[in-house]
């Protein structure tokens, strides 16, 4: 394990240090204070905790207080620091690892504060981004969905692979201005059939032109602490209008609170008024913000 020490803005001592194995309950112990907040963190340090920190894809960063792990920071494909108590010496002990290793995540995401200040400390030395979306409000949904269930939702199977890539391409694209598609067994692609193959892809099949075709998915991007994360929720272009996103939310919600956890959450883009009008119809209330930092 390593240290990391530099100065806070306030001027005290700051110091991280990169975690090991022996850290992984406690690390999980920080992120169970604030559950919906550090559920994408959590998911990669419960992999860790089953498999050790090597196999679960990135590194694990931690900040102590009077010899106590208050803090902890998933470093993989993307950043998400965890900071229940908002403590700025944390983010600047976080940022001190971060330039010293250089920019190796496509994003800085999670809980708005933790995520822009973290940000705010590496703008001066990291490449500018791409772009930063400030304001995601943080929505959760613990019951029943208050809208009807589309019946036709269901989990995708491994046989379907090739029907749900072509839309999951698709939806990423959209989002985020780019095809992530690398190949057959690129990592995104390896990412879409190990969501199926765990029972995390959801999808509406429709007769299509060519055969079956994807009218509405979403996958559980992220599980752990008691709640699933959804992300990926999509419509083809040639169903929108039709409620669709409504009732298959609704379908999402009903499947993941019985099968894999009692609280169900998702983040979105303050500006998409359309699909928080839709999931507040289905339930789901704010409970926080959440920021994205695009490469």
């Amino acid at each position: 394990m390593g240290r990391w020490n530099g100065a806070t803005l306030s001027g005290k001592a700051a110091e991280g240090r990169i975690l090991g194995d022996a850290d992984v309950d406690a690390a999980l112990a920080v992120c169970a204070r604030v559950p919906v907040d550090s559920v994408l963190a959590a998911s990669r340090i419960e992999v860790a905790a089953r498999s050790g920190l090597r196999p679960a894809g990135g590194q694990l960063w931690g900040y102590d207080r009077g010899g106590e792990l208050v803090a902890v920071c998933w470093a993989g494909a993307n950043i998400v620091p965890v900071v229940p108590d908002g403590d700025p010496g944390a983010l600047d002990a976080f940022a001190r690892i971060a330039r010293a290793q250089g920019r190796r995540s496509s994003s800085i995401v999670g809980q708005a504060d933790a995520a822009l200040g973290l940000w705010d400390r590496l703008s001066g030395t990291w490449s500018a981004p791409r772009e930063i979306r400030a304001n995601q409000p943080s929505l959760v949904i613990d019951h029943d969905p208050l809208v009807r269930v589309d019946e036709l939702v269901r989990r995708s199977t491994p046989g379907e692979y090739g029907i749900v890539l072509p839309a999951c391409v698709a939806m990423f694209a959209e989002e985020v201005g780019y095809s992530p598609a690398s190949g057959p067994n690129g990592p995104y692609e390896e990412r879409v059939r190990g969501l199926i193959a765990e029972g995390r892809s959801y999808v509406r099949l429709v007769a299509g032109s060519r055969g079956p075709q994807v009218s509405f998915k979403a996958e559980l991007g992220a599980v752990a602490g008691g709640v699933a994360q959804v992300q990926g929720v999509w419509v083809e272009p040639a169903y929108r209008g039709r409620g669709l996103s409504e009732i298959g939310m609704a379908a999402v919600v009903q499947l993941a609170r019985r099968d894999v956890a009692p609280t169900v959450s998702l983040y979105v883009n303050d500006y998409n008024a359309r699909a928080l009008a839709s999931y507040r119809r289905v339930g789901f209330r704010q409970v926080g913000t959440f920021a994205t930092v695009l490469f």
